[in-house]
């Protein structure tokens, strides 16, 4: 099956839509079951599941996620997009996190995802949470 540019962007949108109404059932129907996750900050890969516990955990945790959608490329294989992460935390105060992420897809699953973090940002959010 050959994935086209419109597939891609639509994918995007599905996965971070998802993302942003904390609906796991919906994040894990745009991942492969055999996807992995990495991300900078600790250099480690997560699988489907693990890395779900951490959207679910975001989900409860962050009253509120919205993205902005800096930028949005489809690839030949997959997609890039570049943007911040806003979210209201439980005391009242609001965080930001700059991000990118590259995916690769294969016939419409997400098959990798490798997500760039701006570090100091995490780091804040876990002295919000303290």
């Amino acid at each position: 099956m050959s994935d086209t540019h419109t597939d891609m962007i639509e994918l995007a949108r599905r996965f971070v839509g998802a993302i942003e109404r904390g609906d796991v059932d919906a994040v894990r129907a745009c991942y492969h079951p055999d996807a992995r996750i990495w991300h900078n900050n600790d250099g480690l890969e997560q699988t489907v599941d693990e890395n779900l516990r951490v959207l679910g955990w975001m989900a409860r945790t962050l009253l509120t996620r919205t993205y902005d959608v800096v930028r949005l490329e489809a690839l030949p294989d997959g997609f890039v997009q570049q943007h911040v992460l806003r979210a209201d935390l439980p005391n009242g105060g609001t965080w930001t996190l700059d991000a990118c992420v590259i995916v690769r897809v294969e016939d419409g699953l997400i098959v990798r995802l490798d997500e760039y973090l701006d570090s100091a940002q995490v780091a804040k959010l876990a002295e919000a949470l303290a």
